[in-house]
C-alpha cells in the first residue's frame, strides 16, 4: 500500500444528528456536482465550502450522517476533506465513507474536545489522532485490513477493481 497514512489539517466541527441532507442538500445536489461543490456543507457552516482546504477534517457530533442513504462522505471527499472524526455515526454514513475511501474514525465523546479551527494530525494506519493546537493525543481503534485495503484503494471501486483478477477466477 503507497497511500500516504497521514492527515493534517483543520477542523470544521457540527453538531449531532447532522443528517446528509444539511451536508448534501438536494437543492444542490441535483444540480450537478460543480454546484454541489460550491454549497455543501453551507447549510452547517456557511464559509466551508469557500474556505475548506485540502486534508482538512470534518468533525462531528454523535450520529452523524442520520436519517439518509446519500453518499455525503464521497462528496466531502471530493470537495477536499481528508479524514472524518466523530463521537458516532449512522451505519450508512459510517460505511459509505469507507467505500469511497475517506477515513472515518467513531471516537465516542473525546470529540467533545476537539474545537472548530483545531489543526489535527491522523495516522490513519495506527489510528491515532493529535491535536496540534492543544497538545491533546487522541488513541482511537485501528481499522481492520480489509477496510485498510479498500481505504488505500481509494474506495470499494478502486478495490474490486484491482482485485478483478481474483473475481474472474471464481467464474
Amino acid at each position: 500500500m503507497d497511500k500516504e497514512w497521514i492527515v493534517e489539517g483543520s477542523v470544521w466541527k457540527v453538531g449531532d444528528n447532522v443528517n446528509t441532507e444539511s451536508i448534501t442538500p438536494s437543492k444542490w445536489l441535483h444540480a450537478g456536482h460543480a454546484r454541489l461543490m460550491e454549497h455543501i456543507g453551507e447549510l452547517l457552516i456557511p464559509e466551508f465550502p469557500q474556505k475548506i482546504q485540502k486534508n482538512d477534517i470534518w468533525v462531528g457530533g454523535s450520529n452523524l450522517g442520520c436519517s439518509s442513504s446519500r453518499n455525503a462522505p464521497l462528496f466531502l471527499r471530493d470537495k477536499g476533506i481528508g479524514v472524518i472524526v466523530c463521537n458516532s455515526a449512522s451505519r450508512i454514513f459510517y460505511r459509505n465513507a469507507v467505500n469511497s475511501g475517506l477515513p472515518i474514525f467513531a471516537i465516542g465523546a473525546d470529540v467533545d474536545k476537539l474545537n472548530m479551527g483545531d489543526r489535527l494530525r491522523v495516522n490513519i494506519r495506527t489510528a491515532v489522532i493529535e491535536n496540534l493546537t492543544s497538545g491533546l493525543v487522541i488513541e482511537t481503534k485501528p481499522f481492520p485490513d480489509f477496510i485498510m485495503a479498500i481505504i488505500a484503494a481509494g474506495g470499494i471501486g478502486p478495490y474490486i477493481l484491482s482485485r478483478k483478477s481474483e473475481y474472474e477466477l471464481l467464474k
